[in-house]
């Protein structure tokens, strides 16, 4: 099998609009009996165009994991966005790609755009694949309750703790995989043994607070969780480390060191600091309670 129907777009989140790209590109592909694929970038575009540090909605390792389990797409690639690429005039970006990655057709959001001073557009590309007999679809603007999805209006929302509405725009939960780090082992003493997970550098980090979540587990099942992502006021005093506990509900066992999955679903409340640790016990109970039931309705 060879040739590709590529998906291109830097895809942060694999919101609902990034979804009817990955639709059309694997049902070319199948149509065609050839692979798909989505070509994105390591790094977010606007840290070399308008210098700005953008924070990910998710790392390159979850973007691959929501395009290929969510859409089928066979491959994801990642092009190094560097200084070089940036200066690159928008054909000969298109004749690399088309060359390097066997492209036998494209399909692309309504705004994307490439090449020097993005002088590549999608009317650009279309007209591109016209004149040399390549497969071409330009999605238009998908929308949700009157509003055009975006990978902004979504990093909004997760800063502010409008989780279920961020992850309606996504159209699935907020997700992180990372190894499961040694913690402090506070939650033993209190009957609430937590997993203590890491942001990536550079990813995206929600409001601190209590989180209704699930856990993947690497074998496969799936638990309803509470996590709690912030510094820990009550036991933590002034530390500045941001932490990601998590109390997987109806699990027992060692998970140090093994890969895992955490899932967002709903923002609970606020991270808070406590009297005392029996008032900190006291209120984990009822936010594994409010998690479970949110799973529940």
């Amino acid at each position: 099998m060879s040739g590709k129907i590529l998906a291109l777009g830097f895809f942060d989140g694999i919101h609902l609009g990034h979804a009817e790209l990955m639709k059309a590109a694997y049902e070319e592909a199948k149509a065609k009996g050839i692979k798909s694929a989505a070509l994105t970038f390591d790094t977010h575009p606007d840290v070399f165009v308008r210098k700005i540090n953008v924070p990910l909605i998710n790392s390159p390792h979850d973007r691959s994991i929501l395009i290929k389990e969510g859409f089928g797409v066979d491959e994801v690639f990642f092009i190094r966005f560097t200084e070089a690429t940036v200066k690159m005039n928008w054909k000969d970006f298109l004749d690399a790609i088309v060359s390097d990655y066997d492209a036998e057709g494209f399909v692309a959001g309504y705004d994307f755009s490439f090449g020097f001073r993005g002088e590549g557009t999608a009317e650009k590309l279309m007209e591109y694949c016209h004149e040399r007999g390549l497969f071409c679809k330009i999605i238009p603007a998908v929308y949700c309750d009157g509003s055009i999805i975006s990978s902004t209006a979504i990093r909004e929302m997760m800063l502010e703790g409008e989780m279920e509405r961020a992850v309606k725009l996504l159209g699935h939960p907020h997700i992180l995989t990372d190894t499961v780090r040694s913690g402090h082992r506070l939650g033993r003493t209190i009957d609430s043994p937590t997993i203590n997970m890491k942001f990536p550098e550079g990813v995206l980090v929600p409001k601190y607070g209590v989180y209704a979540s699930r856990v993947l587990l690497p074998d496969g099942k799936r638990y309803v969780s509470v996590t709690n992502i912030g510094k820990r006021p009550t036991v933590a005093g002034n530390e500045t480390h941001i932490s990601i506990e998590s109390n997987i509900l109806d699990y027992s066992g060692d998970l140090y060191g093994q890969t895992v999955r955490l899932e967002l679903y709903s923002f609970v409340r606020p991270e808070m600091r406590f009297e005392g640790i029996d008032a900190l016990k006291a209120q984990i109970n009822r936010d594994k309670e409010s998690s479970r039931r949110y799973f529940e309705n």
